[in-house]
């Protein structure tokens, strides 16, 4: 529910279309514009807003006659700020009510946004989000600063992506428009021009891809955006693939690596890595048994082997590749290249 959420709120920033607000949300939007700016036009708040004339005259005189709101015109300046010497009851917004699992939710979102934001790429898209979501959250008896320090995410090997692109890559998206990029393959070290039609946007790890069918292979393919080193929209209209199919092209295999002939590896882990593996998922169809003297056995299927061998890995000495032998011999071949860097 909450990615969903996030989903459909992170597509409309992309696209620049309004996120759609009802009275309440209105009127905190309104506080934070001539908060932050001292002094707003009409003009502005209508154009901010995406109200009618009338409505947001309804608006500031809700604000004002029943919320006590300081809210005054300034017609030397031309436009609307606050009384700073406004005398009467206290002015406050409406509160928000939201339930435990709703109050978790946000603190949740609002982090997810701070974190996918770690690297500047959304940079004033979000702002206006993030601020909202701060005053849902903040109270008189619990400011938002101080319940978001109760939950925080961690990002992990993230990669810089150029944020002209990413932008470029979101108007493709969502305007349904082809790109042409200049594109940086890493495994092969090769460079490459395609031309492609953007299906969707996918975050991974901490990393941003797209999902897209590329013209080249004539069929769906993953792109990862800090590959991209240069990209041109083109007047041209996307070809139309459903998620479904997207979906068959790239769910199979091991994590981002995609292929079409599956094998499945079978790991066996040692009675202290069995503690956490036995509840982590690697892959959505995996198959895990406890075995008798305190082991955990996982079977996870792959079709490319490059991202399963660096999970391998890192558990060390606490697991053993049963199965198949080429990949067996492939985590031998690296472990005995480390033990040699390191003789």
């Amino acid at each position: 529910m909450l990615m969903r959420a996030f989903a459909s709120l992170f597509a409309c920033l992309l696209d620049g279309m309004p996120i759609c607000m009802n009275q309440t949300e209105r009127y905190y939007r309104i506080d934070q514009l001539i908060n932050e700016r001292g002094l707003v036009s009409f003009a502005d708040l209508m154009r901010e807003l995406e109200v009618s004339r009338a409505t947001l005259k309804r608006d500031l005189a809700h604000l004002r006659e029943r919320l006590n709101a300081p809210i005054v015109f300034d017609r030397d300046a031309g436009g609307y700020r606050y009384d700073k010497h406004a005398v009467g009851p206290r002015f406050q917004l409406p509160g928000l009510w939201f339930s435990a699992d709703e109050c978790l939710a946000l603190m949740t979102m609002h982090q997810m946004l701070d974190a996918l934001d770690a690297g500047g790429l959304l940079g004033p898209h979000i702002k206006p989000l993030t601020e909202r979501l701060s005053k849902a959250l903040g109270s008189d008896a619990a400011p938002a600063k101080e319940v978001l320090k109760r939950v925080k995410l961690l990002p992990s090997q993230q990669r810089r992506v150029a944020l002209k692109w990413f932008e470029l890559v979101g108007k493709a998206l969502m305007t349904r428009r082809r790109l042409e990029i200049d594109y940086f393959t890493r495994y092969k070290n090769e460079h490459s021009r395609r031309e492609v039609s953007p299906q969707r946007l996918v975050h991974y790890r901490g990393n941003w891809y797209l999902d897209a069918w590329c013209y080249k292979s004539e069929g769906v393919r993953m792109f990862s955006l800090d590959s991209i080193e240069n990209a041109r929209l083109l007047d041209v209209k996307a070809k139309e693939v459903s998620l479904k199919q997207v979906d068959e092209e790239t769910a199979r295999g091991y994590g981002i690596y995609r292929g079409t002939k599956l094998q499945w590896a079978t790991l066996v882990f040692s009675p202290e890595a069995a503690r956490w593996v036995r509840s982590e998922i690697w892959h959505d169809q995996q198959q895990g048994r406890e075995l008798p003297d305190g082991r955990y056995e996982l079977k996870v299927p792959y079709a490319d082997s490059r991202e399963l061998e660096m999970d391998v890995l890192r558990h060390g000495e606490n697991v053993e590749v049963v199965e198949p032998p080429e990949l067996k011999r492939r985590i031998g071949e690296r472990l005995r290249a480390a033990v040699t860097r390191y003789a």
